[in-house]
């Protein structure tokens, strides 16, 4: 719909259930987290892994949804003519700063439905992260939440953890 002039570039929006929902504006502890992520995930996948960040995911004919992070199977140009779709996907991260009820109730069914293995909720504001697994009839069987102290392991990287705290941005001023 952006190239169609439809939309404008700089517009935010996804494609829920056949309905253009406006997505909120990335604030700048959103925009750590995300660039926390994209370091931390980049450093331990192989050349047959892409880290794809806040692009296109197409999880049905009326489905398109713009999450945080995808790890997508392959190598970038495999994406060259035409958007990931849910068989390419090997983990969804969302980063929620206002947005936690909407990636909860809103998308991680969507995910699930089109049977994504794994989603990350990054909570800014709880300070935690939550990992849902198992995906069934449009529900996460496995839902663990992991405060600072944990651990994070990707399924599709087994070999690799991630401590959560270097997820989360810290509040502190870095020189």
């Amino acid at each position: 719909m952006g190239a169609a002039g439809i939309l404008a570039d700089e517009e935010r929006v996804e494609l829920v259930a056949g309905e253009l929902l406006t997505m909120a504006p990335i604030g700048p502890r959103h925009a750590a987290c995300v660039n926390l992520l994209v370091q931390l995930l980049s450093r331990g996948v192989g050349s047959e892994i892409v880290v794809s960040p806040q692009n296109a995911l197409v999880l049905s004919d009326d489905s398109e949804l713009y999450p945080d992070i995808a790890l997508l199977r392959g190598r970038p140009e495999r994406y060259a003519d035409a958007h990931p779709r849910p068989d390419d996907v090997l983990l969804v991260i969302e980063v929620a700063d206002s947005s936690l009820h909407h990636d909860r109730e809103v998308k991680a069914p969507l995910y699930a439905s089109a049977g994504i293995v794994e989603l990350w909720i990054v909570d800014l504001s709880g300070g935690s992260v939550e990992v849902l697994q198992e995906p069934k009839e449009g529900r996460y069987g496995s839902t663990r939440r992991f405060k600072p102290d944990g651990a994070l392991t990707p399924l599709a990287l087994p070999g690799t953890r991630f401590a959560v705290s270097d997820v989360l941005p810290s509040t502190k001023q870095g020189g």
